[in-house]
C-alpha cells in the first residue's frame, strides 16, 4: 500500500508541508536553565490524568449499580433465576451512567464540587430507577414480588454519595498540591499569554496548571514575567523540558496573523506527544465549531492531539502484554534453540544490547541475540551493517534474515520498553550508509517518537526493513510511521500482526 492519505488537524498540513521545505533539524539537546530546573523539581509526583480518572469514576459507579441492584434483586424471597436479574441490573446501571453523563455529573468540576451540586446524582439516579420499576410491573408475572426499585435506588445514593464526598475532598487537595491538573506549557509571552492566564483564572474549576512560558523573544517584547509566571526559556528549552516530566498540553497564544513565525514553532512542537492548542479567545477569525476545544468558555483551536492517550494507551497496553506472553511461551522453543546456536556458533554473550530512541526520545536498552562477531558488535550502531557483511556470523546471517534476532525484545515489550507494533526503534547514533544521520536526512525525524516502538510495525509489513543506503528509504520508513501513529487502532495493530509472518518472506532487504 504506497497511496494514503491521513486525517490531519488544523494547520498540521501546513507545518509538515513547512518541514520539506525547510533545512533538516538538529538533534542537539538543549540545556535547560536553572529556573526551568527549579520549575522541574516541583513536577515530579506524576498522577493519573484528570480525564482518565474522570471515565474511571464512571465506570466504577456503574458497576457499582449494576452489582447493587444485582443484590437487592437476590435478597427476594420467590426464587427465580438469574438471567432476569442480571439483566436488569446491567440495563439499569447503564441507563443511570448515561443520564448522570448528559448531567455533566462525570466532568472534574463536577466531582470536586462541594456537596451542594449532588442534588443531579440524586436526580439523575432517580431518574434512572423510574423505567426499571415500570418494565418490571411489565416484565414479571402476576403476584411476583416486583423488582425492589426504591431499594436499589436508596443503596446506590447510600454508597454513591459518601463516595463522592470522599472524592470531592480528595480532588481539591490534589489541586491545590498540583497533583491533580492538566499541566500546560504557554508557547509566547507578552500581552497575548497574560489575556490568556487571567482568562484560565476566571474560568470556574478550571483544571489547567500553567508550568511556564517559553518564547524565543528577549525580555523587551517578552517579560520574563507574566501575570505572576516566569519564562522559562526559548523553544528549544521548551521541547527538551517537556521529555523530562509529565506535560499535557502546550498552549500558543501567538497571534494567527503572525503565519511564518506560528508555522516555524508548531513544526518544532509538533514532535512531542502532547495535545497543541492555539489561544483563540482574541481573535477574530471564526472556525467551525468542532476545531475548538473549550475550558470553560475559553475557546482553544486543536491543532494537535497526542496519540494514544488514555483509554487507548491501556487498550494497546494490554494487547502488548497478552501478546507478548503469548508469543514467549510459544515460540521459546525457537528462542532456546537460537540462544544455542548462536553460543556454539561464536564466542560472546548470546544476547546483545544497544541503547535506541524510545517513547518521547528517551533512551531505551533493547535486546537482540548476538548475530555479529563480539569484538565487532558495535553497540553504538557507528557502522550499519550491509550485504555479506564480514562482522555477521553464520548463524547470524540466518537470524537476522528471518528476523529471529528480534524475538528477546518481546521481554522489552513485558517491560514496557517497547510496544508490540509501533514504529522500529534506530540505535540513537545511528547513521545511513552515506554517513548521515537520521536526522539530516529526515526533518521532523523525532515526530516517529511520539508513540513507544515497536518490534514490528506498519513500515515493516511494506517491505521498508533492512539496510538504509539511500535517504528515500529512511523517507518511506517516516512516512509510513507517520501513518500509523496518526490512524492508531486495535484493528490497525492486529492487522500489522496478521500480516508480519506474511512479510518476513520478503527478506531482500535482510541482511
Amino acid at each position: 500500500m504506497e497511496d494514503f492519505e491521513v486525517s490531519r488537524p488544523p494547520f498540521e498540513d501546513a507545518v509538515r508541508r513547512s518541514e520539506r521545505a525547510s533545512p533538516a533539524g538538529s538533534a542537539t539537546q538543549a540545556t535547560l536553565n536553572a529556573e526551568a530546573l527549579r520549575a522541574l523539581a516541583h513536577l515530579d509526583n506524576d498522577f493519573i490524568s484528570p480525564r482518565m480518572l474522570c471515565s474511571l469514576w464512571r465506570l466504577g459507579e456503574a458497576a457499582l449499580v449494576f452489582l447493587l441492584g444485582g443484590l437487592v434483586w437476590g435478597l427476594r424471597q420467590d426464587g427465580g433465576g438469574w438471567l432476569l436479574p442480571i439483566g436488569t441490573a446491567l440495563v439499569g446501571a447503564v441507563i443511570a451512567a448515561a443520564i448522570l453523563t448528559a448531567a455533566h455529573a462525570y466532568e472534574l468540576a463536577f466531582l470536586r464540587a462541594s456537596a451542594l451540586r449532588l442534588w443531579r446524582v440524586v436526580a439523575g439516579l432517580g431518574l434512572a430507577t423510574l423505567p426499571i420499576a415500570a418494565a418490571c410491573d411489565v416484565i414479571l408475572p402476576a403476584g411476583a414480588n416486583p423488582f425492589p426499585a426504591t431499594g436499589w435506588y436508596l443503596a446506590s445514593l447510600a454508597v454513591i454519595l459518601p463516595a463522592r464526598l470522599i472524592l470531592g475532598f480528595n480532588l481539591r487537595r490534589w489541586a491545590r498540591n498540583g497533583r491533580m491538573e492538566r499541566r500546560a506549557l504557554i508557547v509566547g509571552g507578552g500581552k497575548n499569554a497574560e489575556a490568556l492566564i487571567r482568562g484560565l483564572e476566571m474560568q470556574p474549576g478550571n483544571d489547567i496548571r500553567i508550568c511556564g512560558i517559553f518564547d524565543d523573544r528577549g525580555d523587551r517584547r517578552s517579560p520574563p514575567l507574566v501575570a505572576g509566571y516566569p519564562k522559562l526559556g526559548t523553544i528549544a528549552e521548551l521541547v527538551e523540558f517537556a521529555r523530562r516530566t509529565r506535560i499535557d498540553m502546550l498552549i500558543v497564544t501567538l497571534p494567527l496573523s503572525a503565519e511564518e513565525r506560528l508555522l516555524a514553532l508548531l513544526k518544532q512542537l509538533w514532535v512531542l506527544p502532547l495535545d497543541i492548542r492555539l489561544a483563540a479567545h482574541a481573535g477574530e477569525l471564526k472556525f467551525r465549531p468542532r476545531t475548538y476545544s473549550y475550558v470553560g468558555s475559553l475557546p482553544l483551536i486543536d491543532v494537535v492531539d497526542r496519540p494514544l492517550a488514555d483509554w487507548d494507551a491501556i487498550a494497546k497496553r494490554v494487547l502488548d502484554i497478552a501478546a507478548a506472553s503469548a508469543a514467549i511461551v510459544l515460540l521459546s522453543p525457537l528462542m532456546a534453540a537460537a540462544a544455542i546456536a548462536v553460543k556454539l556458533d561464536s564466542p560472546g554473550p548470546v544476547i546483545f544490547r544497544q541503547k535506541r530512541h524510545g517513547f518521547n526520545n528517551q533512551a531505551v536498552e533493547i535486546f537482540k541475540f548476538r548475530s555479529l562477531h563480539h569484538a565487532m558488535s558495535d553497540p553504538e550502531a557507528r557502522q550499519i551493517v550491509t550485504r555479506n557483511d564480514s562482522r555477521v556470523t553464520r548463524v547470524g546471517a540466518f537470524i537476522r534474515k528471518t528476523s529471529i534476532d528480534e524475538l528477546p525484545q518481546l521481554f522489552n515489550v513485558l517491560r514496557g520498553d517497547l510496544s508490540i507494533v509501533g514504529p522500529r526503534p534506530h540505535a540513537i547514533h545511528a547513521k545511513s550508509s552515506r554517513d548521515e544521520t537520521f536526522t539530516e536526512i529526515v526533518d521532523g525525524y523525532f515526530g516517529r517518537h511520539k508513540v513507544k516502538p515497536g518490534i514490528t510495525g506498519w513500515a515493516q509489513i511494506h517491505g521498508w526493513r533492512g539496510e538504509i543506503d539511500e535517504p528515500e528509504k529512511l523517507v518511506k520508513r517516516f512516512e509510513f510511521d507517520l501513518y500509523y501513529i496518526e490512524n492508531w487502532s486495535l484493528l490497525l495493530d492486529l492487522y500489522i500482526l496478521a500480516m508480519t509472518p506474511i512479510s518476513l518472506f520478503r527478506t531482500k532487504a535482510a541482511y
